[in-house]
């Protein structure tokens, strides 16, 4: 279920070498490296501080090794219920998990369902942020997955599933560390005068249509990205000087961008997506977290 380069890159972070990691998955230290360097040309992001005396993760390595070693430690987890539910009534849910939408907050839902549903087990479904196939990505979900939680305000993706409404997260502002305004605790709208800041097209979200009046009052250039943003979005303000209008629950997405709050209201819904076509069990689960609390 975890891609064999996001395996080597857990082995080789906890034996601190790559001849090492090499020994205990049995391959050559070459083949580690390059699996590697892979990873980190795919991520655009430096993993590993290289040294004659062995490895250790950089800020960015530390912050996938988290999540990977959760991933990974979840994925066997689900392994094993699913070899029991061979042999008993068990059932799955299947939650999508990336590094902009994890899955971490649907465990959270699941604590106050779970009771309800003793005979059902969860499975976390990897896939890959990329602007270009998320729609593909929604367009699966009761297939590849039953869950997703996501900030979606996006009319292009609430035409391709249901959502359940769970609450907001604010909109803020993400700079280089190098930034002038970096250093700032908050920022005030006339603070990005005569800043390039990167967001989304407009046309596809409310939300964001309206920061973008507000911004161009301001005379802020704005440099439209995608409509969905995916990590080469934030590599791309990590590598310039240019200001990302972001999400309160990206903040740690980049260990190079710092990610600040603004002085205004704006802020986007998230909530838990499913499919148009629900199925009964997953339509039950949907009205159990709808109950009054």
């Amino acid at each position: 279920m975890i891609s064999t380069q996001l395996s080597i890159f857990i082995t080789t972070a906890d034996c601190g070498s790559f001849s090492k990691a090499a020994e205990r998955l049995f391959i050559s230290p070459t083949a580690v490296m390059k699996q590697i360097n892979t990873l980190e040309a795919r991520l655009s992001l430096p993993l590993f501080k290289r040294s004659a005396h062995g490895v250790r993760l950089t800020p960015a390595g530390e912050v996938i090794y988290k999540d990977a070693r959760f991933l990974t430690d979840y994925a066997a987890q689900s392994v094993e219920k699913a070899r029991h539910s061979m042999t008993t009534n068990t059932q799955v849910f299947r939650v999508g998990t990336s590094i902009l939408n994890p899955a971490k907050p649907f465990m959270d839902l699941w604590y106050q369902a779970s009771s309800i549903f003793p005979n059902y087990a969860l499975n976390l479904v990897p896939f890959e942020d990329n602007h270009d196939g998320i729609l593909a990505e929604i367009t699966q979900l009761g297939e590849k997955f039953d869950f997703l939680v996501a900030a979606c305000e996006s009319d292009m993706w609430l035409e391709k599933c249901n959502m359940l409404p769970l609450g907001h997260f604010e909109v803020m502002c993400a700079v280089s560390r190098t930034h002038r305004l970096a250093r700032k605790e908050r920022l005030m709208p006339s603070d990005l005068r005569g800043e390039t800041l990167l967001m989304v097209a407009k046309g596809d979200s409310k939300t964001n249509d309206a920061v973008r009046r507000t911004l161009e009052k301001h005379k802020v250039h704005i440099e439209d990205t995608a409509y969905f943003y995916d990590i080469s979005v934030f590599n791309k303000c990590a590598k310039s000087e240019k200001v990302l209008l972001t999400l309160s629950c990206w903040k740690d997405v980049h260990p190079a961008l710092i990610t600040i709050p603004v002085e205004w209201d704006y802020a986007v819904p998230y909530g838990l997506l499913y499919s148009l076509h629900t199925p009964a069990h997953i339509e039950k689960f949907i009205e159990t977290l709808s109950r009054p609390k």
